[in-house]
């Protein structure tokens, strides 16, 4: 419950970012105005002695996030995917939080297996490793199926994780209460809409059966991708707190060493790593949001093998296309129709000036086209053009701050693998691609398709809808004086005109 009793736990966090001294750090990241400066440090001084000293060789804010605990360094960690929020810089040094805490026992883990799927471990499995490795909310055993001798990955959720984690996201929505109370500015920020993020994120890989459809669910997306693999989801083998995948052997793609010796052409990799995330994002609008290099390899055959799916980016068509449509502009420098593209889908109020809006767009892409091809990056390009819109009242959009933040993640791994990549000579073709199939006749032709469909679907229900909206009109009781007999003949007349033109449309 968001209640006062949460007052404890924020005192304990006021505690320890006083006692790590990332108190200030944290505050000045949010702006936080002087009302809610008073009261951080009203919970937080006094009670320095409850709060935890964490590790000193760590910079401060980091250094009290994980001290905090595994709810903390998660909500860090998605914090880092929203540099609207908590800035630039405080955005950087959070995505270095390691998500990596000591193994619970292998015995506990097998018990929970067991639990979970209804049979003794050494029923299922002829071997079950140790941890190979351990996060905030689960680790993974490398396992082989008994009955098979397939080598497999057994992911297990840590013991009590659930619990821990919904009483630390009610202390998030608490404080987020007391941020939209004592700093009326911080609305503009919608720190309940970030927590309420965060507790979605948190939600689907506290389940691992959603973490496994949504691997599924990409795997038949991008099934035809050359070059790209995916661990196939055991089904028979997963459960709400186990979740089991075909073992992903390769090499880490960033070790350039390993990849050098092996024969593998990094330019090659680095680009295909950029275009698949790009096709993800346009052609699917499901994408792998937390493609960092440790949970990507490089299969024996230069095939990139893709892992753990806790957080995939969803985009909806409409915004695909709006989407592809700034970037294709930005491409080609024409900022005018950058501009009329967010007037349009109704990113920037109709009451800002559009040509003024073109010209600060000019001011964001000029720089970066004139930068040297191996600085240029699409994610600065985003981050810069959020700059602008917010200045001309744009709300933040989540689901783009969460592509901006990926494509910075995906370019710096493309990077690594061949440091003079041209972004934008990748980045081309597969925009112009999308535009193609998404904006031209072909793409008119199937939206008046769907259209058609669903007025087919629904057509047999029109006329009984029609017939009780006038029934229901028919029975509102009415003011004397206040309704004419002809308003109420135009009203009839132009439901039956709506019914006449539904059936119509339905019929041809």
């Amino acid at each position: 419950m968001r209640g006062p009793h949460n007052i404890i736990r924020l005192i304990r966090t006021g505690a320890t970012l006083v006692r790590t001294g990332a108190m200030n750090v944290v505050l000045d990241a949010f702006d936080a105005p002087a009302p809610l400066r008073m009261v951080a440090y009203t919970l937080g001084w006094p009670f320095q002695w409850l709060g935890y000293k964490g590790d000193p060789e760590m910079p401060p804010a980091t250094r009290a996030i994980t001290a905090l605990g595994p709810a903390y360094i998660k909500f860090g960690q998605v914090l880092s995917t929203r540099p609207d929020v908590v800035g630039d810089d405080m955005a950087r040094q959070l995505r270095v939080l390691q998500d990596k805490l000591p193994p619970f026992p292998r015995e506990v883990a097998m018990a929970e297996v067991a639990k979970e799927l209804g049979r003794p471990v050494d029923e299922i499995f002829s071997e079950f490793s140790e941890p190979i490795a351990a996060a905030s909310i689960a680790q993974v055993h490398r396992a082989r199926l008994k009955e098979t001798g397939q080598d497999v990955a057994v992911k297990v959720l840590r013991p009590g994780i659930e619990r821990a984690f919904h009483k630390d996201v009610d202390a998030f929505y608490f404080a987020a209460r007391i941020a939209e109370l004592f700093a009326p500015g911080a609305k503009r920020l919608r720190p309940m809409d970030v927590i309420t993020h965060f507790d979605g994120v948190v939600r689907g890989e506290l389940d691992l059966r959603l973490e496994s459809a949504a691997a599924s669910e990409f795997a038949d997306n991008t099934a035809e991708d050359a070059g790209f693999q995916l661990p196939p989801v055991l089904w028979d083998y997963s459960a709400r707190r186990v979740m089991t995948l075909g073992w992903a052997d390769g090499l880490p793609i960033g070790d350039n060493d390993a990849l050098d010796s092996a024969g593998h052409d990094r330019r090659a990799l680095g680009e295909r790593v950029l275009s698949l995330f790009l096709n993800h994002a346009l052609r699917d609008g499901y994408f792998h949001a937390d493609m960092h290099q440790g949970n990507m390899k490089v299969a024996a055959n230069g095939d990139i093998i893709a892992y753990d799916f806790g957080i995939m980016g969803h985009i909806d068509l409409y915004t695909r296309r709006v989407y592809a449509e700034i970037l294709y502009g930005f491409i080609k420098r024409d900022y005018k129709r950058v501009a009329e593209v967010h007037f349009e889908a109704g990113y920037v109020p109709a009451s800002q000036d559009v040509d003024e809006f073109a010209r600060a767009l000019r001011a964001v892409g000029e720089p970066i086209f004139g930068m040297d091809a191996t600085h240029i990056s699409m994610g600065r390009l985003l981050n810069y053009l959020f700059e602008v819109t917010e200045r001309f009242g744009m709300e933040t959009r989540t689901e783009l701050i969460l592509l901006q933040r990926t494509m910075v993640v995906v370019e710096g791994v493309a990077r690594s693998l061949d440091p003079r990549i041209n972004i934008w000579d990748v980045a081309k073709p597969v925009v112009e691609d999308y535009i193609k199939a998404s904006i031209g006749p072909r793409a008119i032709a199937a939206d008046l398709g769907k259209t058609a469909r669903v007025l087919a679907r629904f057509g047999p229900r029109l006329p009984t809808l029609v017939e009780r909206a006038l029934i229901a009109q028919a029975q509102e009781p009415e003011p004397q004086n206040k309704r004419r007999p002809w308003k109420r003949a135009a009203s009839a007349g132009a439901a039956l005109g709506i019914l006449a033109t539904l059936l119509f449309t339905h019929l041809t």
